[in-house]
């Protein structure tokens, strides 16, 4: 019998919206039939949804106290961008009364088309969820107790100031948020430099550090070149270290299409995925070894003669040193030897690639987090370049970003060694932002502890708890680390995480803002060493506002800007992190530097920085990468007309906006970046990076001319007639400065204004944008120049990209073939170990107690470290339990039951009580864990650990409490992709 109330009335008196109450119907009948992830459920069955029936009393307004009847209340509509992967659905949001009661897809996003996975299906949790963090809170006494912001902020101040005083700007480190939006990211960059530290960094630094830096430095740009609907214009996809399917699931609405239409898709990956169940050809492979797999495929493309040998020519620089190595290391025997593929396969895949033109190439973490990131990506760059699939239509390197704005974190945020838009850390680029801030540089640099370290990257994310621990003699600054801010980040995304927990209990202060307390809290306030713990250790939780909470602009992985609306008001006690940041300042001395250019609005009756003030500050500096035509204006005309833009080619299709009458002909969805020039040069954003069948204001484009003019007598130039589209200049060219227009007669195409503004400058510090409307517009040029990609990076420890096993690995026959590189004194502040400790976990023969190979990934329902998502009881309820994958034969082995109880041990004394799942997706050699778990340590719950009410539903072992040290050798990207374990049954 089905019971219901009959009033639509919730406890307090308050009346429910119809939508509330059928979903109250809806919950109470599905619960006797509820039947899914049976394997995962054995531990309690409709926990989640009973959690989620229970929670509906929630749904109103925090501070609300009206009884408005249903019907008659206002009813608007906010469109918002998932906060989520890096896929950028659009979702639009019901409010009612200033209550959020209902979410619809976007069917006219050209991104999702009305599609949204289970996390963007449930987004309206994160406006009414009981688990967030509701107050601040300080740690007292092994307790979190409430405390007033105004408490909280004079506290926190203080002790920065105090620390700042002892141990100088660089004692305090900040960790920044691939959540945070662009004006966020942007701001909080700002906040650190006039804090007078380079000591920040964000997500991007674990998960794709090594495709900036890889990608960047083989054809100009680090970043996706082409999109997610552009492959459908695909012909053949290779998938190598991506499971898009469960990472990036709306993706595969795209790559679907593609195959409905012919297009081959190629799985590898060392288990079998929910994308690899799609694919035409699986390949299994050894994790780690990438590079003898896409070494491998371009042996049979030498060998054959199908490397595109024109385009090679006009476009390439170094493929035939390539060519050599390749052919000469990298024999079907070794390949075999190396990554476990037979030649037969191998073959098959490599003409699959020939024989399907355009092909395009996708990779995630897969490929980036290992000691040889960089070098994998390179190698995933170098084939495309030999298949002449770069700057194409169909082609391209489509990486696909972790979080929903990780990309743009990345190109406007915290980096350690960068200013907005990866102009680096030299005086120059100093001087451009000081002017861009209006501030004296001189006043700047005055902040930092010396000149020198003005210009010395920070320490990265994944090494601050070195910061913490190291001898302070082999530290490259004055003072360990001592206070941290974890502003929207997840610890357990890390790896070595008994470290970490030795470094938390050192620190001096420690700092959460995020919208979810985090594992930073439990693991914080749980016992750990008694040496360990520092007495004047001060903790404190701030409640951040979710992106539902406020407005601003997101970065999706194909480079497109969204505008998200504001859907709701700060839910409880939380704040803005804008608001936060100026608040900080305001107590630290620089709060009217910080916010001099913007206009301040109140929110709650406190002021904060108007979001559209920080983005046209982006729109007036960053101009590096195009930052500069996504005004305000032109990205909420874009959201507000989906409709007219193109799936396949994302670009408008005519039209005007009703609202401020904008003509959207020739733009593309989103304006990726780069988006030149200023908004009113109406640069249509590039859809896909480099193609030179358009013109340069059609979005086109060739490779950047960003490491000189020539190599020991070689050009580093396009050759003869390798240009874009309609340009004046038809063969390779330098990027532009003031001389080089004077060279070339262009000087007086630039008004009076722009000539006094360009003087001295070149096309990234012109200010004016004059620079780039005259070569652009006038002369159908690229700003960066015309060059050749290079398939020999010389400024890297490898110049071509060398295959070498990981540092906790279980071959020591490929060890000694294929070593680790050398170890480094002083690499981002730090020492760095590689070969010295390969070489002791070989002597130690680890790979005898550790026999097995450990990987993690995700998983579709949570994102991230897991925090946000598995505190939304409608996820909780389809992934209970933590587990690990183990093959069959390993199970029968070790007497492992499929569902039964295990530890999983590893070298660092981590010892996991996780599920087995018994499948052979993975290999006898393999076992797999998901990263998006927290909560449990070493077999203990932390529930009595977490603030009272914040805490996860569903929580469990992290798999970083077991992940081993190792870095990779040009950006300090994390080793979690291939470290060892052993299994034992429970």
């Amino acid at each position: 019998m089905l019971l219901t109330r009959k009033s639509g009335t919730l406890p307090g008196g308050t009346p429910s919206s119809p939508f509330v109450h059928s979903l109250r119907r809806g919950l109470s009948a599905a619960l006797p039939t509820m039947d899914r992830r049976s394997f995962l459920r054995r531990s309690g069955l409709g926990v989640g949804v009973g959690l989620a029936a229970g929670q509906l009393s929630l749904v109103r307004k925090a501070d609300a106290a009206s009884a408005t009847a249903v019907g008659t209340g206002k009813v608007e509509v906010r469109r918002t961008v998932c906060t989520h992967c890096s896929v950028g659905c659009a979702v639009d949001a019901v409010v009612e009364n200033g209550v959020w009661v209902r979410q619809n897809p976007v069917f006219d996003s050209p991104i999702n088309m009305g599609g949204l996975c289970a996390k963007g299906a449930s987004l309206r949790e994160h406006g009414h969820g009981e688990y967030r963090l509701r107050y601040p809170m300080k740690l007292v006494n092994g307790k979190y107790q409430r405390i007033s912001w105004d408490v909280a902020l004079n506290e926190i101040t203080a002790k920065m100031m105090e620390l700042r005083k002892a141990s100088g700007p660089d004692s305090v480190y900040f960790v920044g948020s691939s959540k945070h939006s662009n004006e966020q990211a942007y701001l909080l960059r700002k906040f650190v430099s006039f804090w007078g530290s380079n000591n920040c960094d964000h997500q991007a630094r674990i998960c794709h550090s090594t495709t900036v830096a890889g990608v960047a430095n083989t054809w100009g740009y680090g970043a996706m070149t082409n999109s997610y609907n552009d492959m459908q214009n695909s012909k053949v996809a290779l998938y190598i270290g991506s499971n898009a399917a469960e990472a990036h699931p709306v993706s595969m609405v795209h790559m679907l299409h593609a195959k409905e239409t012919g297009c081959k898709m190629i799985v590898v990956d060392p288990r079998f995925t929910r994308t690899a169940a799609k694919a035409d050809e699986y390949v299994r492979i050894r994790s780690g070894s990438d590079i003898p797999f896409l070494f491998g495929l371009l042996y049979h493309v030498f060998n054959n003669g199908w490397e595109d040998k024109k385009y090679i020519h006009d476009r390439v620089y170094g493929m035939d040193a390539v060519k050599a190595e390749v052919m000469a290391k990298w024999t079907p025997d070794k390949v075999e030897e190396a990554c476990g593929v037979k030649e037969a396969q191998m073959l098959k895949v490599a003409t699959m690639l020939h024989e399907n033109s355009p092909g395009t190439i996708v990779w995630c973490m897969g490929q980036t987090q290992h000691t040889t990131g960089n070098a994998m990506v390179r190698a995933s760059c170098i084939l495309q370049l030999a298949l002449g699939n770069v700057g194409k239509s169909g082609g391209g390197t489509n990486i696909f970003r972790g979080h929903d704005n990780v990309q743009g974190a990345t190109d406007v945020g915290p980096n350690p060694d960068s200013l907005p838009g990866y102009y680096g850390i030299v005086e120059g680029a100093w001087k451009h932002f000081a002017k861009a801030w209006g501030v004296d540089f001189e006043w700047i640099k005055k902040q930092f502890a010396s000149p020198a370290m003005m210009s010395k990257p920070g320490i990265t994310v994944s090494r601050w708890i070195d910061g913490v621990l190291e001898k302070n003699d082999l530290i490259d600054q004055d003072s360990n680390l001592r206070g941290i801010f974890y502003w929207g980040h997840a610890p357990n995304s890390q790896t070595r995480g008994l470290e970490m927990k030795r470094a938390m209990d050192k620190l001096d202060l420690l700092v959460v803002v995020d919208p979810y307390p985090s594992a930073t809290a439990a693991m914080a306030a749980m016992p750990g060493k008694p040496e360990d713990l520092n007495p004047n250790r001060a903790v404190y939780l701030l409640p951040a506002a979710t992106q539902f909470e406020t407005t601003g602009s997101a970065t999706a992985s194909n480079r497109s800007l969204q505008w998200r609306e504001k859907v709701i008001e700060p839910l409880w006690d939380s704040r803005s992190d804008h608001m936060i940041m100026y608040q900080f300042a305001e107590k630290l001395g620089f709060g009217k530097e910080l916010v001099k250019n913007y206009k301040m609005q109140k929110v709650k009756g406190l002021d904060e920085p108007v979001p559209e003030e920080i983005l046209r500050e982006i729109n007036r500096s960053v101009w590096t990468i195009g930052y500069t035509g996504q005004s305000p204006e032109r990205l909420k005309a874009h959201m507000r007309n989906m409709n007219v833009f193109d799936v396949k080619t994302l670009k408008a299709k005519g039209g005007k906006d009703k609202e401020t009458g904008y003509d959207f002909t020739g733009d593309y969805f989103g304006l990726p970046w780069p988006c030149y020039g200023t908004a009113e040069l109406k640069h249509p954003g590039s859809p896909n990076l480099y193609d030179t069948s358009k013109h340069v204001m059609d979005g086109g484009g060739n490779f950047r001319a960003n490491f000189g003019v020539e190599r020991e007598g070689v050009s580093l130039l396009a050759e003869d007639g390798s240009c874009s589209l309609g340009a004046d200049i038809t063969t390779g060219y330098p990027e532009f400065d003031h001389i080089l227009l004077k060279k070339l007669g262009w000087w007086n195409d630039l008004t009076d204004a722009e000539k006094a503004a360009a003087e001295g400058k070149n096309w990234k510090t012109d200010m004016s944008g004059g620079i780039q409307r005259v070569v652009m517009k006038v002369h159908g040029c690229h700003p960066f120049g015309n060059a050749k990609a290079r398939a020999v990076v010389w400024n890297f420890p490898d110049q071509i990209p060398q295959h070498r096993e990981p540092l906790y690995g279980t071959r020591p026959d490929l060890a000694a073939k294929y070593p680790a590189a050398a170890d480094r004194k002083a690499f981002w502040r730090l020492p760095t170990l590689f070969k010295s400790l390969q070489d002791k976990n070989l002597a130690d023969k680890l790979y005898e107690k550790f026999p097995l190979i450990m990987t993690s990934g995700r998983l579709v329902e949570y994102e991230g470290g897991g925090e946000e998502t598995r505190s939304n009881p409608w996820l909780a309820e389809l992934q209970q339990e933590m587990f690990v994958e183990i093959n069959p034969k390993v199970a029968a082995d070790r007497g492992v039951v499929n569902g039964g109880r295990v530890w999983v041990t590893t070298p660092t004394g981590g010892r996991l009580n996780v599920q087995a799942l018994v499948t052979e997706r993975v290999g006898p050699d393999t076992v797999f864990l998901p990263f998006h778990f927290s909560g449990h340590w070493q077999g203990a719950d932390l529930l009595a650990y977490y603030p009272a009410g914040a805490h996860p539903i569903v929580r469990g072992e992290a798999v970083n409490t077991g992940t081993t040290y190792g870095y990779d050798a040009v950006t300090m990207m994390q080793e979690t992709k291939t470290t060892i374990c052993n299994i034992e049954k429970a």
